[in-house]
């Protein structure tokens, strides 16, 4: 089996954990030909002695793995690769890649009480598109998705300054910060603890559909 060196995951696990390393099966059985690895933390057996995890560090091992996820979906690809469709309605990586950063860098920057890294980094104006800068892509059209094009040093540029903007928020986060309200227009009203549960299910939906992207655009 061919291993994709840029799918092959980085990360360590929580205490009390171990890596395993696992094989990606195909429908019907088996490994496809250049198929990925991808590491996953298992719990160790149950003599092992029992750690306690924080809130905090919790969410920073899931952040954590929607970075390795992206990094392994876009690395090493052209530009070309990255905008590929499978048809005119469908997503590309290039896109997914920027909509799921987007999201954490809009959805974290008001809690965090900081500007968005993509604009206080210059990030709207290495990418250059048309869009309004507080674009995040929700509600993007088949015209729109087209439009969002960019290197693999490009994209891991950016979602590296967000994630590590979200590190340094969330790894001072105190159980009392969680339970507080950070938007008022939903019913029941959103914690940020439930904001940033969102954030991170919305980038590894994303980052799944941009690794299922990759598989395709190099059989191609």
């Amino acid at each position: 089996m061919e291993i994709d060196r840029y799918a092959v995951g980085r990360h360590q696990p929580l205490a009390g954990q171990q890596l395993v390393l696992t094989a990606t099966p195909v429908v019907g059985g088996g490994v496809a030909p250049g198929e990925r690895c991808c590491v996953r933390a298992c719990d160790v057996n149950a003599s092992a002695k029992e750690t306690t995890v924080t809130s905090s560090e919790l969410l920073l091992d899931a952040f954590g793995r929607v970075d390795e996820l992206v990094r392994a979906a876009v690395g090493g690809l052209s530009v070309e690769q990255l905008t590929f469709r499978p048809d005119g309605h469908a997503n590309s990586i290039a896109w997914l890649v920027w909509h799921l950063t987007r999201i954490q860098d809009d959805h974290l920057a008001a809690p965090a009480n900081t500007e968005q890294i993509w604009t206080s980094q210059g990030w709207a104006e290495r990418f250059g598109f048309s869009f309004d800068p507080s674009e995040t892509g929700y509600g993007h059209g088949p015209a729109d998705v087209a439009a969002v094009t960019g290197t693999a040093e490009l994209l891991t540029g950016y979602h590296a300054a967000v994630h590590e903007r979200t590190c340094d928020f969330v790894r001072e986060l105190s159980e009392t910060d969680l339970g507080r309200v950070v938007d008022r227009s939903w019913d029941p009203p959103v914690t940020l603890a439930v904001r940033l549960v969102s954030v991170i299910s919305d980038g590894l939906q994303h980052a799944g559909q941009a690794a299922y992207l990759r598989g395709l655009a190099l059989r191609l």
